[in-house]
């Protein structure tokens, strides 16, 4: 299976190759005749702390990813801001400790299973998948959030011939390669300092002068020497015959339309929630679904939310890891409730 071209891995990007250089497991055998106490649909930082309270908590506990357990921060090479691990630690082998620790405490996990339908109104939670309709009496949702697609001309009918969201996963198909990068931010960042590993050379579009980057990252960033700034431009076109060959590109002061030759274009503009199938829950003008702030309870009784596609000021992996055991909370009290109305 593509993992990079499945868009309905919710913001997912992992290509084949590096999916085969992760061990993951085979998936779980989670049962769709049981009544689960929650399901937690993500398996990133939020929904895998999520998953270590619930099931410490003797919760029945399953945990749906469209994609391999560990979400955004699996792409992610180095960490160097979770409290720790002083020297930094890898994305992939934080939430690999992440999960190990879930299913110690007996949470079932099934990844590459896209959710293509939730039922959380009702009492009884549903969600269908293409493993069958698992059930709950409660839900977390924490799917996080994926890199945007920009709509310029191009962007479309190069997707996956020469256009990329995901460094870690494309970065060595373009070995020796020069590539453009739109990006802005730390996550703009630190790709593109991951790209500069494998490619002949970068030119970075559209990055503020003023802007949110960690500083740290920026100085590494300026310390590159085959790294291009165009500030205050935007990509205007990607165009190629079979794949990329370049990109036109416009000065915001001036007016002027450069036409630059590249091999690829990675897009991390911005990111988007994962929030497409949650029709009845409250969200805000982005997307970003709303919640309580003491207990992350969505407009839907037993519906909670944690991690990146909640609507919040700072996300982070500490700020998920602390809406995981949060929402948990929120769940416990609720089925508490639950069960004392069971009994009157």
């Amino acid at each position: 299976m593509n993992l990079a071209g499945q868009e309905a891995a919710q913001g997912f990007y992992l290509s084949q190759m590096e999916v085969a250089m992760i061990d993951f497991g085979l998936p779980g055998e989670a049962k769709t005749d049981v009544l689960y106490d929650v399901i937690i649909l993500g398996a990133g930082s939020a929904g895998l702390t999520a998953a270590i309270y619930a099931s410490r908590s003797l919760l029945k506990t399953l945990v749906i990813d469209p994609a391999p357990a560990g979400g955004l921060a699996l792409t992610t090479e180095i960490i160097e801001n979770y409290p720790g691990f002083p020297d930094g630690i890898m994305g992939p082998q934080l939430m690999a400790s992440f999960r190990r620790q879930a299913e110690r405490f007996q949470a079932e996990i099934i990844e590459i299973t896209p959710v293509m339908a939730v039922r959380l109104s009702g009492q009884e939670k549903e969600v269908v998948t293409d493993r069958g309709t698992f059930r709950s009496k409660a839900v977390i949702i924490a799917t996080g959030r994926r890199y945007k697609e920009i709509g310029v001309k191009g962007e479309d009918e190069y997707k996956g011939k020469g256009v990329s969201y995901c460094a870690t996963c494309d970065a060595p198909l373009f070995r020796g390669k020069d590539v453009a990068v739109v990006a802005g931010g730390s996550s703009g960042i630190q790709e593109s300092l991951r790209l500069l590993k494998f490619v002949n050379s970068v030119i970075l579009v559209g990055f503020p002068p003023r802007q949110t980057a960690d500083p740290v990252l920026l100085e590494k960033m300026k310390e590159q020497k085959n790294i291009t700034l165009l500030f205050h431009h935007r990509l205007l076109e990607i165009y190629g015959e079979r794949t990329v060959k370049g990109v036109k590109i416009e000065d915001l002061e001036t007016g002027t339309v450069q036409d630059i030759k590249v091999d690829g274009v990675f897009i991390f503009a911005s990111l988007t929630p994962n929030s497409e199938l949650f029709d009845e829950i409250e969200k805000d003008s982005r997307g970003f679904i709303l919640a309580e702030e003491r207990t992350l309870t969505t407009n839907l009784p037993g519906v909670y939310v944690a991690g990146d596609v909640r609507s919040k000021i700072l996300r982070q992996i500490a700020t998920a890891v602390g809406d995981g055991a949060l929402a948990v909370h929120g769940v416990k009290r609720y089925l508490h409730e639950l069960e004392k109305e069971k009994h009157r």
